[in-house]
């Protein structure tokens, strides 16, 4: 099994005997493929691996969504062991609320222009809890290089302009997004789709690609297709989306037929 940090101070202890380079990969649990895609590139480019397991509760925008995030840690560190085999490289931290926030979410972190947009326009105040938690836990972690999907492009977008910003000394590295057979872009949010939802889900991910259509004509197919849609937009170089298909909210985005290939590449480099 992998090795268990709870305590934020004894992974700080813990960092400075390792002899090597640490890969971190911060998630709140309920592992899949796309999760343990950041993990395998993370030891393949480190000699160690730390992966937080924390559901954060201010990045969430309703208490029913946050109480209905599924709690999986026995499945989540046997999937991890799994991957890791007998070498013992991964670490896990798994803090608790009061040891991310000893100063009960006091002071946090925002930022005032892309944070405005698409997600921040629907999400209020996501991306201050998010900001906030990933700089916490980049801190803890210590790490040489940080590892985030390109699922979540405005997140990323913004983790790596705090980083910069604040000179935080660990290089984000961003990920390709894992998808399903059908082209629907791994979450945990999918295991609430039943079968019947998830097959339609895969439209998205087909009407996202179709570069016939403007970002309008594909609100409309959504609409048609039984989605919700919040957003279609495209921007930063990508194609990006929210949609709700009953009470799940699912997110996608893709690189952008009509940017430049520079404009693509300085988008995640």
């Amino acid at each position: 099994m992998p090795h268990i940090v709870s305590v934020p101070k004894k992974w700080r202890k813990q960092r400075k005997s390792l002899n090597g380079t640490v890969g971190f990969v911060p998630t709140m649990g309920n592992l899949h493929d796309g999760h343990l895609d950041l993990v395998q590139r993370a030891l393949a480019e480190n000699d160690f691996v730390l992966v937080s397991i924390f559901v954060n509760p201010t990045q969430f925008n309703q208490a029913s969504d946050y109480e209905a995030y599924a709690r999986t840690f026995a499945e989540d560190c046997a999937k991890l062991d799994a991957l890791d085999g007998a070498e013992n490289r991964v670490y896990v931290l798994n803090p608790t609320e009061e040891d991310i926030y000893p100063d009960d979410y006091a002071l946090k972190i925002t930022e005032t222009e892309d944070a405005e947009a698409l997600e921040g326009k629907f999400r209020p105040g996501h991306f201050t809890g998010m900001l906030t938690v990933v700089m916490k836990l980049l801190n803890i972690a210590a790490a040489d290089r940080a590892y985030f999907g390109e699922k979540d492009f405005q997140q990323l977008l913004l983790v790596r302009k705090m980083t910069e910003a604040f000179f935080v000394d660990t290089e984000i590295i961003p990920c390709p997004t894992r998808r399903e057979e059908s082209g629907l872009a791994m979450s945990s949010r999918n295991n609430r789709l039943s079968a019947e939802e998830k097959a339609q889900a895969a439209q998205l991910y087909a009407l996202l690609s179709d570069f016939s259509l403007t970002d309008a004509e594909v609100v409309k197919k959504l609409e048609k297709a039984g989605f919700k849609p919040e957003y279609v937009e495209t921007k930063w170089g990508r194609r990006l989306a929210a949609v709700w298909l009953g009470d799940v909210r699912l997110i996608d985005n893709i690189p952008a037929e009509c940017g430049t290939e520079e404009e693509k590449h300085a988008a995640v480099s």
